[in-house]
């Protein structure tokens, strides 16, 4: 099976006001901010374009259910659907469906303390 995580996808968290949020991280921290938070642009070791993403959310969005936690990680992965089958062979909780976007692959799962995790399957041709 190829690696499981590769890499930290996003970092998303709620907020009592996203765009005030945002916004004082843009002037304060210099973030490029726009609608969905602040995109970070690197490459891999093996030169692939990437991004991670950094989003606050409205305090009141369900997105991040079933945790109570207010905030979920976001970690890239090779073989979402590989992966999800072999977690949920081990017995670690799946939410959800898979969801495809022109942008990549989305699954969630649960960890030991019951905090939802994102795992993202990039598609590598949405960045080039």
């Amino acid at each position: 099976m190829k690696k499981r995580v590769t890499g930290l996808g996003g970092l998303f968290f709620k907020s009592k006001n996203p765009k005030a949020t945002k916004d004082w991280y843009n002037k304060h921290l210099g973030f490029n901010t726009d609608d969905w938070g602040c995109t970070f642009w690197w490459k891999d070791a093996n030169g692939n374009s990437c991004s991670t993403q950094w989003s606050p959310f409205q305090e009141d969005t369900k997105y991040f259910q079933p945790s109570k936690k207010d905030f979920m990680f976001n970690y890239r992965v090779e073989d979402l659907e590989a992966l999800l089958k072999v977690l949920k062979e081990e017995g670690v909780t799946v939410v959800g469906d898979i969801e495809v976007y022109d942008y990549g692959k989305f699954g969630w799962i649960l960890d030991n303390e019951g905090n939802k995790i994102e795992l993202w399957e990039p598609i590598e041709t949405a960045f080039l």
